[in-house]
């Protein structure tokens, strides 16, 4: 196996095209221990922390520009970003331990392609967009049109996402991210749901987005829970269509960390739970 620190964006992506099986290294919380384990011997392991702006969190157009090699911890210590979109934070900085924030991704989260991965929800309700970097040049490709089945994505052999955009977003608004976890912390989530509001000057929900993780084998956007929150102020109704259009959204496994009632029911609950943090931090009072 070569390791080689790429400078640039074309250098990865000539590296990544040139080798039979080459994987990036970011924060390495995933590809390190897939190594370690055997289950992945990469000819090339591409480090990117180098390339310039990887290790960035850029303002732009009223938004945030994560660059893959930013780690979480490095997210946590952002006033600007934690303000805009604390839930997206939040659900970051539920990876791993201490000591992994110091390492890991959320473009590392993103790529592993791992259904319960806390930060892709979160994302999808911000409608984050991620920027590719190809043999074709660079494209920009909202983080949903990434996804694709438990273990990969849509990505091409030589392409690689260099950034993630955290769009800009009214003043009314705020955004929550809940998980349920056999332990206390450490754990990967049995279900999750990621909600972003915006309300009108009457406390009244004018644009809605939920998604879910662990629940099928994506994350998914629910847009019948976000239609059902539209136009209400949270009352007991909209947030049972919202727990309802949930549940009726999951296509969970059965495994010994949880059984698809149990999936199915706690997606919705805690999709209208996340709905009610959002609510309250953009302004809204319940």
């Amino acid at each position: 196996m070569r390791y080689v620190i790429a400078r640039s964006c074309p250098e990865a992506v000539a590296l990544l095209g040139g080798a039979e099986d080459a994987r990036i290294l970011a924060g390495g919380s995933d590809v390190l221990v897939r190594m370690k384990l055997e289950l992945q011997k990469p000819d090339v392991l591409i480090d990117i922390k180098k390339i310039a702006g990887f290790r960035e969190i850029a303002a732009e157009n009223g938004g945030y520009r994560i660059g893959a090699a930013v780690s979480g911890a490095e997210m946590g210590e952002h006033d600007g970003l934690k303000s805009l979109w604390p839930g997206v934070v939040e659900a970051v900085e539920l990876i791993g331990s201490t000591q992994v924030q110091g390492r890991a991704t959320m473009v590392g989260n993103l790529c592993n392609g791992s259904p319960a991965a806390d930060s892709v929800p979160a994302m999808l309700a911000a409608a984050a967009v991620a920027r590719v970097e190809g043999p074709d040049g660079t494209r920009d490709v909202p983080v949903h049109a990434l996804l694709d089945k438990p273990g990969s994505t849509t990505l091409g052999k030589a392409e690689l996402v260099s950034s993630v955009l955290l769009p800009a977003r009214p003043l009314r608004s705020g955004d929550a991210y809940l998980r349920f976890i056999p332990r206390t912390e450490m754990d990967i989530a049995v279900a999750s749901a990621g909600v972003s509001l915006s309300l009108d000057e009457n406390g009244v929900v004018s644009a809605a987005m939920v998604a879910l993780g662990a629940v099928a084998p994506t994350a998914v956007l629910v847009a019948k829970a976000a239609n059902a929150l539209l136009g209400s102020k949270l009352d007991t109704a909209a947030l049972a269509a919202c727990a309802t259009a949930c549940s009726a959204a999951c296509n969970p496994i059965d495994d010994k960390r949880g059984t698809v009632e149990f999936r199915t029911k706690v997606a919705g609950v805690l999709a209208s739970r996340a709905a009610k943090i959002a609510y309250q931090r953009a302004g809204g009072t319940l």
